[in-house]
């Protein structure tokens, strides 16, 4: 029976892979100027060589000993860089069993690696299909309108460029939408409000710095924003998933999002007065337009690979949204976990915030590695798989994308994983398959590096014990 089970792991991440080859080659025809130096394959005028077999025969590989593991992995789990606190675990994904352990119930600083918890919580209570809205609602008076917050972390100003996946809702289509409802109702002037009501309590999460706004990577939590709240060098929305942006956030993406909104009802032939002021929707107020976010798979998949934490947080407050919690920074964290709990996975995990960013995060590597084993085997929870970075080939795996775009060796394109950095903490946390073609889970965590200098070689001791588990026969 375990060797059926291990058989159909096998299959079922082979065929994962070959999935995502074949997306990626779609996808990659029409990847931006950015991205050209990505080589996509073409087909030969004439035969290159003779075929032979692509796989082989799918067996049950031998798993490693934890004799062999550990003198695998102790060369780069022992780095100095990594300082006094590091903790392991591997794992059998089929049978849950553990193979390696050092310290793996000990809770330590995530950082992004948080995101696998958020993202499996989502997707268990709202399912790979969900979508979020965006609406604009009758005001208190015939003259007003209210652009209402439904917290999509994907919505934009304008249409993304044809090569970014997902393709966002936009204002510019909730615009001309609400424009045409006003001119069938004889209507052509109007003033604007916004309602951000969705969401409660502070919008920055216990343990963050303004630092995070100022360093882009956050932007105050609230259920109406666009384009994550990253601007161009003008100041103005980006309109584009550009990852690499690190310039300042907005401090006021709702404000924002509500006088872009505004500029294009203009653009349609609306005429706006005054300036969007924010106010609650009255009850039950007739709607006029609405657009809807991409699946939730989808955006859950574009979090996890590009690591972004406003769709993490508004990931967990969804959560709590559906679970009757508040959908604040503390009743998303109780959400998330009672979620986990549920799953089976709720042992060793204390939150402050859905994205990692806040060290007062705390998380078990057994725990991140049972939320990978929950992954593989329930279908509403393995979108979650899609969207671990391939080592070497895409997202905070991928060549400057993060301090572990160095990955290397046996790892590459072996190993699919979620990347976690602050200052002075560093883990990884994915799938990997060994030399005899064995698939194992495992988290490595070290949330003590001794100075933030020493971070960049934290992360490459990481890379190699990951490459060291991808390399492993380990008899």
């Amino acid at each position: 029976m375990v060797r059926r089970a291990r058989l159909a792991a096998v299959l079922t991440l082979a065929m994962i892979n070959v999935f995502t080859l074949a997306a990626g080659v779609a996808v990659a025809r029409m990847l931006p100027s950015r991205l050209a130096a990505l080589q996509v394959p073409s087909v030969a005028a004439g035969p290159v060589s003779r075929a032979g077999a692509v796989l082989a025969p799918a067996a049950d590989g031998p798993l490693p000993t934890a004799s062999g593991l550990r003198s695998a992995l102790a060369g780069p789990l022992s780095a100095a860089a990594l300082g006094p606190r590091v903790s392991a675990v591997v794992a059998d994904p089929v049978t849950g069993r553990v193979l390696l352990a050092q310290d793996g119930t000990r809770p330590a600083t995530p950082a992004s690696t948080a995101k696998l918890v958020t993202s499996a919580a989502a997707l268990a209570v709202l399912g790979p299909g969900a979508t979020f809205t965006t609406r604009v609602v009758r005001g208190a008076t015939p003259d007003r309108i209210v652009l209402v917050g439904g917290g999509d972390p994907t919505l934009a100003v304008n249409r993304f460029p044809a090569g970014d996946y997902p393709q966002p809702a936009t204002l510019s289509s909730l615009a001309a939408a609400t424009a045409r409802a006003l001119k069938a109702g004889g209507r052509t002037t109007v003033s604007v409000g916004y309602d951000t009501s969705l969401y409660t309590g502070p919008d920055m999460a216990p343990g963050w710095p303004e630092g995070y706004i100022a360093t882009g990577n956050v932007t105050p939590i609230v259920s109406l924003e666009v384009d994550q709240g990253r601007l161009t060098t003008a100041g103005v929305p980006e309109d584009s998933d550009d990852p690499s942006n690190f310039r300042p956030r907005t401090t006021d993406p709702a404000g924002m999002a509500a006088a872009a909104f505004a500029a294009l009802l203009a653009a349609d032939g609306i005429h706006v007065t005054g300036s969007p002021l924010a106010q609650d929707a009255p009850a039950h107020a007739a709607s006029l337009a609405s657009v809807s976010s991409p699946p939730l798979s989808a955006i859950a998949e574009q979090m996890l690979e590009e690591s972004n934490n406003v769709i993490a947080e508004d990931l967990a407050r969804q959560v709590a949204l559906a679970t009757g919690e508040p959908a604040s920074f503390s009743g998303a964290a109780a959400a998330v976990t009672r979620e986990l709990g549920r799953l089976g996975a709720g042992a060793g995990l204390r939150l402050a915030d859905g994205s990692g960013l806040s060290p007062q995060d705390a998380i078990a590597p057994a725990t991140l590695v049972r939320v990978l084993e929950v992954a593989t085997a329930n279908s509403r929870v393995r979108p979650l798989l899609a969207g671990l970075p391939v080592a070497g080939f895409s997202g905070t795996l991928s060549a400057g994308q993060s301090v572990f775009g160095g990955i290397g060796g046996a790892a590459l394109g072996s190993v699919r994983a979620k990347t976690g950095n602050l200052g002075t903490v560093t883990a990884l946390a994915g799938l990997v398959t060994d030399r005899n073609g064995t698939p194992l889970v495992f988290a490595f965590m070290a949330d003590q590096i001794p100075s933030e200098g020493m971070l960049q070689t934290a992360a490459n001791a990481i890379d190699e014990a990951a490459s060291a588990l991808a390399n492993c026969g380990c008899r």
